[in-house]
């Protein structure tokens, strides 16, 4: 009854705010016209439809509006306009009272939290639809934050995803557009974004490999876990301070180089790209602040380390070399690098693909090589991608999303800011890397404990190979003799039964004729 409930609130939210034309596009005109006449009831809307999506998002919740920032980033899917919007969302919740977040601290740490912390702020310093987070001091001195998860969350969203699943089934039988926009997959993209961040375990995990990953950078902060204290629903952490990066006149009182930090926040984000394979996913100015402090003055300081990407080998050396192979102007060779990467389908016209690649990329260069963008680049070479019937991998649009946001950030900072001299020492570097001698160095010293585990025992492996082999080579040959034995055999019975039948039958004529004479 409860889900009912809530199934009949989301359509009358949706019905309220417009968003029939979106769910019927594409449907039946004669069905259409019969249900709009039945939903919308003569209303009409100025806002725009993605203006009017995400009031509907942020009227249903924090679910529904986590749900939004995540089909944001599908932008191999949505529409530009839509996804533009979707982009707004921010997480505004009302944060749970004091004394519920003092009792799950406690109940995470089976102890009082007087027995925790030598203080505890009561009123949180930010809340969000998953989690919320208290400023805290240990007995020891230290100064951490406290990040709890939201009570009552795993009902909430089991809740509200059975329903996002309902919903997606209706969209792809009613809507050719609704199909096209793949609605199931999408809910399930977000079902495991939303239990990912669920466990805030996961997170500090994530974030201890980012900080051991961006040791000795000397650009990037990234907080400290205190693993005494980090369960599934609390996480205690190092306190971090600075001055958000969206304060851009307050860091230039400061004294901050805006140019360099727009610069440095593109060589964290590379490096972590194509040195690490491990990224910050979540990188929107928000979870972003700049450290004033003499000793790490200019760094960045990275929070809430939720959504992380990784990528392959495989994955880096796609994106480098078309990446390069963009800027040259080699649109054959991001063809290829489409058909070789196994996502495109055996029968694609490598030529086909290639003049849709140049239609699309082409357009770029009449601009100055600074106002091109590396993010709409790798956009337009999914959604040409996403024609061929190609499916994109998820930790690739987790990559495209997150260069977007870098590169606003990085020309909100600095407008002239030229992204591929940036980037371009990255990908040469890695190109350089995957081939010649360093590769095989780099191979040699990453296999060298196999190597010398194996080395000794390469003489005995050696002659038991040969010994095998040879066995099966007398074996085989024997098998071959006796196989032709039987062939033989088989041979001479025949001619030795055709024989005795050509000479019975004889002596049987001979006998007819006798008795017949």
């Amino acid at each position: 009854m409860r889900r009912l409930l809530r199934l009949a609130l989301i359509l009358w939210t949706f019905a309220r705010f417009g968003l029939d034309d979106l769910a019927l596009s594409g449907f039946k005109q004669r069905r259409a016209r019969w249900l709009r006449r039945l939903v919308v009831m003569g209303r009409s809307w100025e806002q725009p439809r993605g203006e009017r999506l995400r009031l509907a998002l942020e009227r249903l919740g924090p679910i529904f509006v986590k749900f939004g920032q995540v089909l944001s980033t599908r932008r191999d899917l949505v529409p530009p306009d839509i996804a533009e919007e979707l982009a707004k969302l921010q997480d505004r919740v009302p944060s749970f009272p004091a004394a519920q977040s003092r009792a799950l601290v406690e109940r995470a740490f089976g102890k009082s939290i007087d027995a925790v912390f030598a203080q505890f702020d009561a009123e949180p310093v930010a809340s969000a639809s998953i989690a919320q987070v208290h400023f805290a001091r240990l007995h020891d001195g230290r100064e951490v934050a406290v990040k709890v998860l939201r009570p009552g969350m795993l009902d909430v969203i089991e809740d509200d995803l059975g329903i996002l699943r309902i919903l997606a089934v209706w969209i792809e039988r009613l809507s050719a557009d609704g199909r096209r926009l793949k609605p199931r997959e999408v809910v399930a993209e977000f079902d495991m974004y939303l239990h990912d961040e669920l466990d805030l375990v996961r997170e500090a995990a994530n974030a201890a490999q980012l900080r051991r990953n961006m040791d000795g950078l000397d650009l990037v902060l990234v907080p400290e876990m205190v693993w005494d204290y980090c369960t599934a629903e609390v996480i205690v952490m190092q306190r971090m301070h600075g001055l958000p990066i969206s304060q851009v006149e307050r860091l230039r009182a400061a004294g901050v180089d805006i140019k360099k930090l727009a610069r440095d926040g593109v060589t964290i984000f590379f490096t972590q790209v194509f040195r690490d394979g491990f990224f910050h996913a979540d990188m929107h100015p928000g979870n972003i602040l700049v450290s004033t402090a003499p000793e790490t003055f200019q760094r960045y300081v990275a929070l809430d380390f939720g959504i992380v990407g990784t990528l392959s080998e495989v994955d880096k050396d796609y994106l480098a070399q078309n990446f390069v192979a963009f800027f040259r102007r080699d649109y054959k060779r991001v063809a290829e690098l489409h058909v070789e990467s196994g996502w495109v389908p055996a029968q694609t016209r490598v030529d086909a693909l290639e003049a849709a690649i140049r239609a699309v990329c082409e357009p770029q260069f009449d601009k100055p090589l600074k106002d091109i963008s590396l993010g709409q680049v790798l956009l337009r070479l999914f959604q040409t991608s996403r024609r061929f019937n190609v499916e994109i991998q998820p930790q690739l649009v987790l990559l495209q999303k997150t260069l977007l946001n870098v590169e606003g950030l990085g020309r909100q900072l600095d407008p002239d800011l030229d992204l591929w001299a940036t980037a371009k020492p990255f990908l040469e570097r890695w190109m350089d890397e995957q081939v010649g001698p360093r590769a095989l160095a780099r191979v040699l010293k990453k296999e060298a404990p196999r190597l010398a585990q194996f080395l000794p025992e390469l003489p005995r492996l050696l002659h038991d190979a040969l010994k095998a082999q040879a066995q099966n080579g007398a074996e085989t040959a024997q098998r071959a003799v006796l196989e032709e034995l039987r062939r033989t055999n088989r041979l001479l019975q025949f001619a030795l039964s055709a024989l005795l039948g050509f000479v019975a039958g004889g002596l049987a004529v001979g006998l007819i004729s006798q008795f017949w004479g």
